[in-house]
């Protein structure tokens, strides 16, 4: 199955510029964090600076963009130090609830390495079906693709948008298309900036 459509998910002429927080001692450690909201350590800082100071290079095209975060504090520290590192009101941007990661629900703060041992019948039922796996009480990758789509079309003009790594993934999917089947598997690297076209992706 396919994650996208023969229609463009994105408006034609509209660039995204996708930026995934830095890093948290969660992420450090690959323990399942979800849409707890645990703040960034300094490496997941100097990350931040760094992506704001790689869209210095595209500073002309986005000096009219749209600006919007996930509501989760590792997500809102991001936008301020990007936003600082390029002479930009620390705080003038949107919060957006759309942007929220891929809620794990019951495995959100277990380690990952953990997870064959507390709940065997969860790790069989995630390594069968990862995209259409849903943990009790949260998101499967199929529910986060369904609402990051709304999100996508929304889209009226060029954006910064600093979210998670889950949204990462699914937003490449719907872009390029990609089988379902590995959607769950795209790197989600923490200092690069993922730039998104109608039906084009590179990195910053």
């Amino acid at each position: 199955m396919r994650a996208g459509s023969k229609t463009p998910v994105l408006k034609p002429g509209i660039t995204l510029y996708f930026v995934r927080h830095g890093q948290t001692d969660w992420n450090r450690d690959a323990r399942y964090q979800g849409q707890q909201d645990i703040p960034m350590n300094e490496t997941g800082r100097a990350q931040a600076r760094q992506n704001g100071h790689a869209l210095r290079a595209v500073m002309d095209r986005i000096a009219t963009a749209d600006f919007v975060s996930s509501p989760l504090a590792r997500a809102l520290e991001t936008m301020t130090l990007i936003r600082t590192e390029l002479d930009l009101p620390p705080n003038d941007f949107r919060i957006d609830d759309q942007l929220l990661e891929l809620n794990y629900g019951h495995w959100e703060g277990r380690l990952a390495r953990d997870i064959p041992i507390t709940d065997p019948d969860g790790f069989k039922q995630k390594s069968q079906d990862p995209y259409h796996w849903r943990p009790i009480g949260g998101e499967s990758y199929a529910d986060l693709q369904s609402r990051i789509q709304i999100w996508l079309s929304s889209l009226n003009r060029d954006t910064v948008a600093v979210s998670h790594g889950g949204v990462s993934r699914v937003a490449r999917g719907l872009i390029l298309n990609l089988d379902t089947k590995d959607v769950p598997f795209l790197s989600v690297p923490q200092d690069k900036i993922l730039v998104l076209e109608s039906r084009e992706v590179s990195w910053l």
